[in-house]
């Protein structure tokens, strides 16, 4: 029981920083629907090109990758505040403070969550407004915010990990380049099928490409190898939670 109150006075103080800091809360809100206008309009003729056949449309097809890229980077910009906050050293009071260490990585993944789900609320609905077109039926779209809320946790969870070792803002870099470099080696612009050379062989092997594909295929009504993009998912947020409560136990040992 000693968890739940450290994971809530974790998340509130995390999301009122946030939210009432406007140099943290607008980034990580303007940069997906800069991303949505600027994939999903400036690139729609990319869905005349001859093998593109996606029913929904090609702003359907953009908006699940920027969701998901929203997911993601919610969880890590959660991670720089954890950095942020041992740089500070208000999360070495906190260590000393809190009865179950535990919940204050939880409490942080809490913030995470529901920082990115403000995020993903104004996206649906810009998205709603520019003819984001859905094939699916209910259970397909709470697919699609399910994978959504797993990749958020995976991201959050590997900048965590991060931040707790490292302990200083510098580390950010190092949270956020693995998680783009992932995000945008998977089939962003058009289906796998029509990528070629070594960027097709890229694709093929990322574990985000099958999320991806899964989450376009709810919308579409019609989702591929749902078990695997799950599967990849929550094995994906299993083994980073172990990675950042070993980052915990780094921080516990670093004092």
């Amino acid at each position: 029981m000693r968890i739940w109150p450290v994971a809530q006075g974790v998340a509130w103080r995390t999301l009122k920083i946030v939210l009432t800091t406007p140099s943290l809360f607008f980034p990580s809100l303007l940069f997906p629907l800069f991303f949505f206008t600027a994939f999903a309009g400036g690139l729609s003729q990319v869905s005349h090109v001859p093998g593109f056949n996606y029913p929904p449309g090609y702003t359907t097809f953009q908006f699940v990758f920027v969701l998901l890229q929203s997911a993601a980077f919610g969880g890590v910009f959660t991670g720089f505040g954890v950095a942020r906050d041992f740089e500070t050293g208000f999360a070495r009071r906190l260590l000393l403070a809190s009865p179950n260490r535990s919940g204050i990585v939880l409490g942080y993944g809490l913030a995470a969550l529901a920082r990115w789900a403000i995020t993903a609320t104004m996206l649906t609905m810009i998205a709603l407004i520019a003819g984001l077109n859905i094939g699916g039926n209910g259970v397909d779209v709470f697919g699609l915010y399910l994978l959504a809320v797993l990749v958020n946790m995976a991201g959050f969870l590997w900048s965590c990990g991060i931040g707790m070792r490292l302990r200083t803002i510098q580390a950010g870099p190092l949270m956020q380049m693995p998680v783009f470099l992932t995000l945008f080696f998977a089939p962003v612009y058009v289906p796998l099928e029509l990528l070629q050379g070594w960027i097709h062989a890229v694709a093929r092997a990322n574990p985000v490409t099958y999320v991806l594909a899964t989450g376009r295929g709810f919308l579409a009504g019609d989702p591929p190898h749902v078990a695997l993009a799950f599967g990849l998912a929550v094995g994906s947020a299993a083994v980073l939670a172990l990675w950042a409560f070993r980052g915990l136990r780094n921080a516990e040992a670093a004092g």
